[in-house]
């Protein structure tokens, strides 16, 4: 039962990602979650009301599948196959969070510091946060799964960019917004 509740080494997930990549190359598609938003609003019948939603969503069953997958492994993984340990983080890690007040990064993935209570302060931050993930996707032609696993397996100059973006972005973050912010 270890083998299922403790994470899987790096190569063992990797290789699975590979090979699921491998796969969706030889049947022409990519992947990428944020395709799903545009496929779950023309569903919806957004493409009534622009020219972006108009498009054979049918053709995008598939992708609808993995999102599903994604949503259903993800809660029986939290759920029932995990030690609920938190994440294996470094001492100086902890040690650094705790100075921002995040005390529960040895117990949870998530730092329910910042999203348990809801204060406008962090209604304000997920709105923000939500909303730039949301036009980061649309302006870089795709979201981080779909540029840095999909994107880079197929080459593309695009996607690297992307990605080195999304570092760059996500640094800036950390070391100089998330102290401010916080």
């Amino acid at each position: 039962m270890n083998f299922i509740l403790d994470p899987w080494p790096w190569y063992v997930s990797g290789g699975l990602i590979a090979f699921v990549m491998f796969l969706l190359l030889m049947m022409g598609d990519s992947f990428g979650m944020s395709s799903n938003l545009r496929t779950l609003c023309t569903i919806c019948g957004a493409g009534k009301k622009s020219d972006f939603f108009d498009f054979n969503w049918k053709s995008q069953k598939w992708n609808l599948l993995v999102m599903t997958g994604a949503v259903v492994g993800g809660f029986i993984g939290s759920h029932f196959l995990s030690s609920h340990s938190g994440v294996a983080i470094s001492n100086e890690t902890i040690l650094s969070l705790q100075e921002y007040g995040i005390d529960s990064s040895t117990t949870s993935y998530l730092p329910i510091e910042i999203f348990e209570a809801y204060s406008v302060k962090s209604i304000l931050l997920l709105a923000i946060g939500g909303f730039l993930v949301g036009f980061g996707a649309r302006y870089a032609g795709g979201c981080t799964s779909g540029h840095a696993i999909s994107g880079l397996s197929n080459l593309q100059l695009p996607s690297l960019i992307a990605v080195v973006g999304f570092f760059v972005g996500g640094l800036f973050m950390i070391h100089v917004l998330f102290p401010f912010i916080f």
